[in-house]
């Protein structure tokens, strides 16, 4: 394993321990095969990206996005990101904080639909 690769695999490893209260939230309903028995890993890298959620067996990454998502330069890094995560073949599914807070039941009923294929895209 080279120094990118090890290093990457401390990023995400620092991320499980410092995860938001909001990843929190949503891994509580996504570990253990939850959610309709798939399976999610959390803090997983990519290339050179570590993504909040992602179910392998569905090629389908959940980010959760908070308030450090919405100036110019972090839409261009996040664009720039979901373009390189795409080509990778995976499916992006962007949830708000807000969201998972105070929607949590639709919050996980949209990550099924995902799953399934239904939905490609959130904000």
């Amino acid at each position: 394993m080279g120094i990118t690769q090890s290093k990457r695999l401390d990023q995400a490893r620092r991320l499980r321990r410092v995860q938001t209260p909001a990843e929190a939230r949503l891994w509580s309903g996504l570990r253990d095969r939850r959610l309709q028995n798939h399976k999610f890993t959390r803090q997983y890298p990519i290339g050179p990206y570590t993504v909040d959620f992602l179910c392998r067996e569905a090629r389908l990454v959940v980010e959760v996005d908070g308030v450090t998502h919405s100036t110019d330069e972090e839409i261009a890094y996040d664009d720039r990101r979901s373009a390189y995560l795409e080509l990778q073949g995976y499916r992006i599914l962007r949830i708000l904080n807000d969201d998972i807070y105070r929607r949590f039941d639709d919050v996980m009923d949209m990550i099924l639909l995902a799953l399934e294929g239904t939905v490609s895209h959130a904000q």
